[in-house]
């Protein structure tokens, strides 16, 4: 099979690959529409293996790294999906209580990357819980094409109840400072969002390529926001205008980057659509931030 790299492919495959990722299309579509870009050498199996995300090689700090205690722990969502298990992290010994931050994943549970994610923060001097929102179904099934099935399922009111009952479980967490802020990545990024709109007493929110709130929604954000678009991400991007314009109106404190020439999805190591640069100026910013507001 012929080994593929980013140049090779024609840019609208990653369009397509965006579509399938966000439901627009089945796996069926998907691949009947990329066997039209399997060209010059190119076959539909080495476009799949190749758009599909790596977990494996990707991992940046392994769940036994010995500078942090990560572990999986339980707490309840009553008004969301009841029993929620979530991965905590902090760093080793730490001498203080430690400000906290709620990791929220994609559209497909809490995949091996937000877990990574999620041991990053802890790196950085956070105690840091990323929840799987597919846990009342049985929890991340090991693959996002099963993941994304599984969370269509589930109502998105039920799992943003389940993000702020995280936020509550780090509030009371013996080693928290009771200062939290929130990072999402995609659907994560609406969460983050929403529970800037929902919680008065968030320390602060990042957002990466997140759907907008309502108006009305937006006018009750108290959390600094930070945002994080990629520039090439239409879809997305479209809700920005309007969302700028209330921010505007009711004095809500925000900054926003638009990374230029990237895609949706450009944090995420795992996957062809991961663009170094811009992926690691964003993390700089996402804890330099968080250092700023939650300590």
């Amino acid at each position: 099979m012929k080994k593929i790299s980013k140049k090779d492919i024609n840019p609208e495959v990653f369009d397509l690959y965006d579509a399938y990722a966000h439901n627009k299309l089945d796996r069926r579509q998907f691949i009947d529409k990329l066997s039209l870009y399997a060209i010059g050498g190119l076959t539909v199996p080495s476009l799949m293996s190749f758009l599909m995300p790596n977990y494996k090689d990707t991992i940046l700090i392994k769940q036994d790294d010995p500078r942090i205690n990560s572990e999986y722990i339980t707490y309840n969502s009553p008004k969301g999906g009841g029993e929620i298990r979530g991965l905590l992290s902090q760093p080793i010994n730490a001498a203080t209580k430690l400000p906290g931050i709620v990791v929220v994943h994609e559209n497909r549970g809490l995949n091996p990357y937000i877990e990574d994610v999620g041991r990053r923060a802890a790196l950085e001097g956070f105690i840091s819980l990323a929840p799987d929102a597919l846990w009342p179904l049985g929890g991340y099934p090991g693959n996002d094409d099963e993941g994304r099935t599984m969370q269509r399922t589930r109502d998105r009111g039920e799992m943003l109840e389940d993000f702020i009952a995280a936020f509550d479980y780090l509030k009371s967490h013996e080693g928290c400072s009771g200062k939290i802020g929130v990072v999402g990545f995609c659907f994560g990024g609406w969460i983050s969002n929403m529970m800037a709109t929902r919680l008065p007493d968030l320390g602060a929110a990042v957002p990466f390529y997140g759907g907008q709130p309502s108006a009305e929604e937006t006018a009750n954000i108290k959390a600094p926001l930070l945002l994080q678009y990629a520039g090439l991400d239409e879809r997305v991007n479209a809700g920005w205008p309007d969302y700028e314009k209330v921010l505007k109106e009711n004095g809500i404190d925000y900054t926003a980057h638009f990374y230029p020439d990237v895609k949706h999805g450009f944090h995420n190591n795992s996957t062809p659509r991961f663009d170094k640069e811009a992926a690691d100026l964003a993390w700089e910013r996402t804890i330099a931030f968080f250092k700023e507001n939650l300590n």
